[in-house]
């Protein structure tokens, strides 16, 4: 069994991509053969070489909101709030509020003349419950005033084009707070030439959670508290990709969170079940993998569950050998650099 230290790996800090690349599609795109180790470099809009006719394409359509606001504390000081997910009221949101040690409940940010948040509980785990306060819709609130989450290895400033890139070319359902980022290389013009080619497009949903950019911390990975993400399969993804491997097609994982999703609700026999809810799945090795037949993603952070997951699915040895080549080739790693497609 492999020790978290197992998963580091050195990584000069000019190869972590602080801008996507030009076109999507123009990022680079290294290749995996899982049986013989084979490594092919190509860019991303070559993965149209590598999915067969009758092939799923499983996607994750959630959204990525403009989570981050920033204000003002009535004493002075500046504090920044992350909204994680809405309650059922839509103005009362789970949050993570700094400086924490300041925020206690009653607290208030003033974000603008329009808009403030109120702390109104300390959660356990240290998050916050918090009220948006504002004449506006909550959505109009946070379109206005809110900025993309960029994860905190990205050393700038916000830009009025990250609105755009860091976000899917399909995501359609709001609620998440980092992007399924292995979907960033798609443009509609190459989804266009994969149906074309005979290739199936199934989505399903998984609101992708800030657990995401947190490191394993223990040195057992089994005794890391895995993060729950809220996801749905709709009926039509499930007879998709249950039709597929009845035909002996392969299923293709678009990024961790799809392969999560997929796995979640796969039974025993690899059968996919549409439904909805919160999964805490973490995988690792060793692992069955019941669902999935090839992932598409891009490079993850060091000791991070999902660099564990790929390292399951493609085993250890190839994994971080793979990830060495990589950074000797000079790819560009994280939420904006270049992906890998694992066959």
């Amino acid at each position: 069994m492999h020790r978290t230290s197992d998963y580091d790996y050195d990584l000069p800090a000019d190869q972590i991509a602080q801008h996507p690349a030009e076109r999507r599609d123009q990022s680079r795109l290294l290749v995996i053969d899982r049986e013989s180790g084979e490594r092919t470099h190509r860019l991303f809009s070559d993965l149209v070489a590598y999915v067969r006719p009758g092939d799923v394409l499983v996607v994750n359509e959630t959204r990525v909101f403009p989570a981050r606001l920033r204000g003002r504390r009535s004493g002075g000081g500046e504090a920044e709030v992350l909204l994680l997910h809405p309650g059922e009221d839509e103005s009362l949101w789970t949050a993570l509020v700094r400086p924490g040690t300041k925020m206690r409940p009653g607290r208030v940010i003033d974000v603008s003349p329009e808009m403030s948040v109120e702390v109104v509980e300390v959660l356990p785990s240290g998050e916050r419950v918090v009220r948006l306060r504002s004449a506006l819709a909550v959505e109009d609130a946070l379109a206005r005033y809110g900025e993309m989450p960029l994860p905190p290895y990205m050393k700038r400033e916000v830009t009025e084009d990250d609105r755009d890139r860091y976000q899917t070319v399909y995501a359609r359902e709001r609620g998440s707070v980092a992007a399924p980022t292995a979907g960033l290389h798609f443009t509609p013009e190459l989804i266009e030439r994969l149906q074309e080619a005979g290739v199936e497009l199934a989505r399903l949903v998984l609101h992708v959670g800030v657990g995401t950019f947190r490191p394993v911390e223990v040195d057992d990975p089994a005794d890391h508290p895995m993060h729950k993400e809220w996801y749905r399969v709709p009926p039509e993804a499930a007879d998709a990709v249950n039709a597929a491997r009845a035909r002996g097609s392969a299923v293709w994982a678009v990024g961790t969170t799809t392969v999560r999703t997929l796995e979640s609700v796969a039974d025993e026999h690899g059968r996919v079940h549409a439904g909805s809810g919160w999964t805490d799945i973490f995988i690792q090795s060793p692992y069955r993998f019941r669902a999935v037949d090839r992932l598409i993603t891009n490079f993850h952070l060091p000791r991070s569950t999902l660099l564990m997951l790929v390292a399951a699915f493609a085993g250890y040895e190839l994994t971080m050998e793979t990830y060495r080549d990589a950074v000797a080739r000079g790819y560009r790693f994280y939420s904006y650099g270049d992906a890998m497609a694992l066959l």
